[in-house]
Formats: structure tokens, C-alpha cells, sequence
């Protein structure tokens, strides 16, 4: 019996044994050219100029333009761009780290083990004993387990410079992470209607400084909305935008070709193009 124990044990350490080699074979390529990556960006922090003049200041607005066009590759479903960008972004990531090794702030490792170690505390239903049985509990976990390493309120970590849409969003998913949310959809919407009474009572009264407020209470609860019918707020107005700049410029060009100018025509007349222009689509 103990025989028996000791094979299906060394069995076992065998197979995983086996699993790590195959793990590291996997990356090794990837670990060599990331390697490469930062003995590049040591270099160029050494030898270049324009490198060795960066500062964290200095790359983060650069930083936040590559995630936009990081987002318009995604966007335009554009893979060789999105790999090109995401490289972009990278160089940026390893960027941060070199400066920060240099200040011994904190350097690349730290940083990938600090990323390590909390996906491993915020995943404890497969690296511990939690139990799970949808997406939505790994989020209410991901939340509480959050609130466990010293946050003070559950909004904690939203940048406060995110664009106002954006922020409404996270804010509402995290409060709803917490329990604080509407039971259904309907819901919800009527308190759309709600908000928007209130908007129209404020407009018919003339009072703009409550109709700024109001305004921005409608948005807010049509992002909630949007929430609960499972749309995100912002790719779907991203959506429209591009619509309405496809169909405008389908549009200008239109009367360009006849000789015309927007100006000297009337509303009518520019509305039975865009109307074309939707049957192209």
C-alpha cells in the first residue's frame, strides 16, 4: 500500500513536473525578447539624448495618447495595428520601470511581481478555496477583496481625470460591486423618465443653473440604463459619433459634386442626402 502511495506521489510530481518544463518552453522565446526589450531601454537611457531627458511627467501624456490609438486599432478592428500599438504601449510600461529602477523606487520585476501577486489574492477561486459560478462573482469578489487592502471607499481607484462618461460607468459598477444598485432594468428606466420630467420642468421654468444639473442627471441615469441592458455607454456613442461623421461627409461631398455649398441649402434639401446616405450604409 505505502509502494502504491509513493508511485501515485511521484506520479504526480512527475506530471507537474512535466507541465512547468512544457510552461517554460511556451515562453521562452517571449522571455528572451523581453529580455532584449529592456536591455534596449537600458541602452537608450544611457546613450540617447531624447531618452535619457524623460521624466514620468514628461511621457504621461504620450502614454495616454497610445491607449487612445490603442482603442481606435481595437475599434476599427485593425490586428496589425492593435500588435503595433500595443507595442507602443509597452515600450512605455518598460519606460516607466527603467526610470523607476533608476531612482530605486522600484524597477521590472517589482513591478510584474506586485502584478503577480495581486492577480493571484484576487483570483482566490482558483488559487484558493472560493467557490464561483458566474463572471458576475468573480466580479463582486474581485470588489470585496479590493475594500480588504486598505481602501476606504469603494470608488477608491477610479482616476479622478477619466473622461466624465467613463467615470460614470466605473462608478456605477463599483457601487453596484457592493450591493448599492437597482433590482431590474425597468427600474432603471423609469428613473430616466424621472430625471427627464425634472429636466423639461427646469427648462420650462428658465432656470439654467438647475437645467445644467438636471442634464447631467439624465446622462448619468441613461449610463446606468446601459449598464443594466448590458451596452457599454461610451463604445456605443463612439459608435454613433463615427456614423454621423461617415454620413456628414457623405453629405459634403455629395453637394460638392453638384456645385453646391451646405450653406445655400436648406434643411430639406440636406436631409433627403443624409437619408441616401443611410441607404448606402
Amino acid at each position: 500500500m505505502y509502494a502504491s502511495a509513493g508511485r501515485k506521489s511521484n506520479n504526480k510530481n512527475y506530471k507537474q513536473h512535466n507541465k512547468m518544463n512544457e510552461i517554460s518552453n511556451k515562453y521562452k522565446d517571449t522571455l528572451a525578447s523581453f529580455e532584449r526589450l529592456l536591455i534596449i531601454m537600458s541602452e537608450l537611457r544611457e546613450k540617447c539624448p531624447w531618452d535619457r531627458k524623460q521624466t514620468f511627467a514628461s511621457l504621461k501624456t504620450n502614454t495616454v495618447e497610445e491607449v487612445y490609438e490603442l482603442a481606435e486599432a481595437i475599434e476599427e478592428k485593425l490586428n496589425d495595428d492593435i500588435r503595433k500599438e500595443l507595442g507602443d504601449l509597452l515600450l512605455h510600461i518598460v519606460f516607466y520601470a527603467q526610470i523607476g529602477s533608476e531612482t530605486n523606487d522600484f524597477d521590472m520585476k517589482s513591478v510584474i511581481d506586485s502584478l503577480c501577486d495581486k492577480l493571484i489574492r484576487r483570483h482566490p477561486h482558483i488559487y484558493g478555496e472560493v467557490k464561483v459560478t458566474s463572471a458576475q462573482d468573480v466580479k463582486d469578489n474581485w470588489e470585496q477583496i479590493k475594500m480588504t487592502e486598505g481602501r476606504k471607499s469603494a470608488l477608491d481607484g477610479v482616476p479622478k481625470t477619466l473622461p466624465a462618461l467613463i467615470k460614470a460607468y466605473r462608478v456605477q459598477e463599483k457601487a453596484s460591486g457592493v450591493g448599492f444598485d437597482w433590482d431590474n432594468p425597468q427600474q432603471v428606466w423609469d428613473k430616466v423618465e424621472e430625471e427627464i420630467a425634472e429636466m423639461k420642468e427646469e427648462i420650462a421654468k428658465g432656470n439654467r443653473e438647475k437645467t445644467f444639473a438636471e442634464f447631467g442627471d439624465v446622462l448619468f441615469a441613461l449610463i446606468n440604463y446601459a449598464r443594466f441592458i448590458d451596452v457599454n455607454p461610451e463604445n456605443a456613442l463612439e459608435q454613433t459619433n463615427r456614423k454621423f461623421i461617415r454620413r456628414f461627409q457623405y453629405l459634403e461631398q455629395t453637394v460638392a459634386a453638384d456645385g453646391k455649398k451646405l450653406r445655400d441649402m436648406t434643411l430639406a434639401e440636406m436631409d433627403k442626402i443624409w437619408e441616401q446616405a443611410k441607404k448606402e450604409e
